[in-house]
């Protein structure tokens, strides 16, 4: 689990799936920074993980301030599913 800035936005909600530099992620939480007193282009805050993390997200099995951080532009980010929509 890790927490990743997106500079812009990319188009996704919570529970998207996301691909970057080859590695597929989960968005479990977003948060929105920077739409009104901000930098030129918002910026998405997101702890994603691997979808056998999910557990220990909604447990809260985790120290926020301790999990890598990573930063990338919204170009770099696949996005694989946008907003939690289940694969039919």
């Amino acid at each position: 689990m890790k927490r990743l800035i997106i500079h812009g936005d990319p188009g996704i909600r919570k529970d998207a799936v996301i691909e970057v530099d080859g590695e597929e992620y989960v968005c479990f939480g977003i948060s929105r920074q920077g739409d009104w007193h901000g930098p030129d282009e918002v910026q998405l805050w997101c702890t994603v993980g691997s979808a056998d993390e999910r557990e220990a997200f909604d447990r809260r099995d985790f120290i926020p301030m301790h999990l890598d951080v990573e930063a990338v532009d919204a170009g770099a980010v696949t996005v694989i599913k946008a907003k939690g929509e289940l694969a039919v």
